[in-house]
């Protein structure tokens, strides 16, 4: 059974395999023996290696151990918890801050003690795939919309029944296309029908807004967006995730939330990595402006180059390909010439979508922007798509 199933993931160019780093993350990497630039890392700001962030994790793990022995409920919780809820509530302006070990955890276990049986959840088509495994476990009846479109949201909006019990869920920022969810229109429609709406702002945290507190500080969104869930494992450069909100709501969680009560916490060094970002990112805002920077370099350089670009307005810049061979092998070829950037296909992305999914750091140079051009270029006219 498994070997039929892995021949035709083969024959449709839909089979993964695991690429060995032998370096640390950053703009240039050893990859399976291979010097190359990496165009391919969440990590924007480059803070997975930051001296002061790699210092808060060994000085945690010096202190504490490598590990958390337990559930925090059960043997106890870590001070380097309790200080990044602290910082995380801080630098998001809500009451408190409950975190996990990952996003997916968060969302496997936040959607379904938000709303249950009887719901109803409204999905953006491109919802993150926890988002939409979290709104399955919850029992509630799931209905998508499509990717952005708000009229739709409102024709699902207006035909559920009185009183039923709903639940809006949206990427602030969505990983595979780079775009904007329209929060300001969702917003407006969830108090307009008197709605709750769940955010994940995993890929906007640390990037969006003007102090990088995310997409909802992008839209002025703070006092009317009162909870939502991001990551650590992305511009903070550590891992794990966190849900912010009112205190009440963080209690209700901490008391319901299964991948909370039932998991082993998260190693203190991630947690006091992840805080230690949070200080580097507010003390350092030239790194959010040199990410900008580059992203707009890079674009510009691959749209003048004829790609064909999804419409993202962040650092996550997709060449949309369609076929998924042709995207197997544009991206080969990027790797040959000296530059990692992986096919993305189904089911991550929709059938005819596949594509190279390209994303730019603060820590890339110009002359490795300048370098990747010149790889794209090539890689594009031997693949056929310039």
């Amino acid at each position: 059974m498994f070997e039929q199933h892995l021949h035709k993931l083969t024959t449709q160019h839909l089979s993964r395999r695991l690429r060995t780093l032998h370096s640390a993350t950053g703009p240039e990497v050893e990859l399976e023996g291979r010097h190359v630039l990496l165009m391919a890392s969440n990590d924007y700001l480059g803070l997975a290696t930051h001296p002061d962030v790699v210092q808060a994790a060994i000085q945690a793990t010096q202190q504490y151990g490598a590990g958390a022995g337990a559930a925090r409920l059960i043997s106890g919780t870590f001070p380097p918890h309790q200080e990044l809820e602290l910082a995380l509530a801080e630098f998001k302006t809500t009451s408190a801050a409950l975190t996990f070990g990952s996003g997916y955890l968060a969302n496997l276990g936040t959607i379904p003690a938000l709303i249950g049986r009887g719901g109803l959840i409204l999905a953006d088509r491109l919802c993150h795939a926890s988002l939409l495994d979290g709104s399955k476990l919850s029992g509630a009846d799931l209905r998508v919309y499509r990717h952005s479109d708000v009229g739709h949201l409102q024709t699902l909006l207006a035909r559920r029944g009185r009183g039923r019990r709903t639940l809006i869920i949206t990427d602030g920022l969505f990983s595979m296309d780079g775009d904007l969810a329209p929060l300001p229109d969702i917003v407006d429609l969830a108090q307009r029908y008197e709605t709750d709406l769940y955010v994940d702002d995993a890929h906007g945290t640390g990037v969006m807004g003007a102090t990088g507190r995310g997409t909802i500080e992008h839209f002025g969104l703070e006092s009317r967006i009162s909870f939502h869930m991001g990551t650590l494992g992305k511009a903070l450069g550590s891992s794990g995730a966190y849900v912010v909100g009112p205190s009440t709501l963080i209690e209700y969680l901490m008391n319901t939330c299964r991948s909370f009560i039932f998991t082993t916490a998260p190693p203190p060094a991630s947690a006091a990595a992840a805080a230690a970002a949070l200080r580097v990112l507010q003390r350092e805002p030239d790194r959010r402006t040199r990410l900008w920077a580059n992203r707009e370099r890079l674009a510009s350089g691959l749209k003048n180059l004829g790609f064909r670009l999804t419409a993202s307005v962040s650092p996550i810049i997709p060449i949309l390909v369609g076929d998924a061979e042709k995207a197997v092998t544009f991206a080969e070829q990027l790797f040959a010439e000296g530059v990692y950037a992986p096919a993305i296909r189904p089911p991550t992305v929709p059938e005819s979508t596949s594509r190279v999914r390209v994303t730019i750091t603060s820590e890339h140079t110009l002359l490795h922007i300048e370098q990747a051009l010149r790889a794209f270029e090539r890689a594009g006219k031997t693949a056929r798509l310039l």
